[in-house]
């Protein structure tokens, strides 16, 4: 499976910090339970990236 393979798997994201100091992005959904800890600065780059995307899919 890649990134334009259509799925029909739903799931829930929750993200957020954790006492940790953290930002953890949780995922769940059938057969799924995936809790993902990223260090802040960690969690910045993956929110550059995420708006770099949306930006190249709005064309």
């Amino acid at each position: 499976m890649g990134i334009n393979t259509e799925t029909s798997i739903e799931t829930e994201l929750q993200i957020g910090p954790t006492t940790e100091g953290m930002v953890r992005m949780y995922i769940r959904g059938k057969g799924i339970d995936l809790p993902m800890d990223f260090e802040p600065d960690e969690a910045e780059e993956i929110a550059e990236e995420l708006r770099a995307s949306a930006a190249k899919a709005r064309g």
